[in-house]
Order: C-alpha cells, then structure tokens, then sequence
C-alpha cells in the first residue's frame, strides 16, 4: 500500500523546511538537521552538515 501521509509536516513548516545550509552553502536544501555554531548556539542545517561545526 502507498503512504499518503509521508512528509506531510514538511508542507506546514515555513518554506517547506527549504534553504541555505550556513555551513556548505547549498541552496534549496531541506534543513531538517540541528547544528552548532562556534559560540555553542544551534542553527538549522542540512544532512550533510548534521555533525560539522561552524567556526567563526
């Protein structure tokens, strides 16, 4: 059976949970991950990023 209701939180979040990664710079990327910046505060990033710090 197919899955109606697969990403559906996606479509409520601002901009459909799209943008620019602060830390690899790709555009129109899901950021769905939660990183850290260098003075220890969280930013939004993408898969990839998930695991990287920002340095300043």
């Amino acid at each position: 059976m197919s899955k109606n209701k697969r990403g559906k939180a996606l479509w409520r979040m601002p901009s459909r949970a799209r943008g620019t990664c602060p830390i690899c710079s790709s555009t129109r990327i899901k950021l769905l991950y939660t990183g850290k910046d260098a003075n220890g505060g969280k930013l939004d990033v993408c898969k990839k990023c998930a695991g990287k710090t920002v340095s300043a």
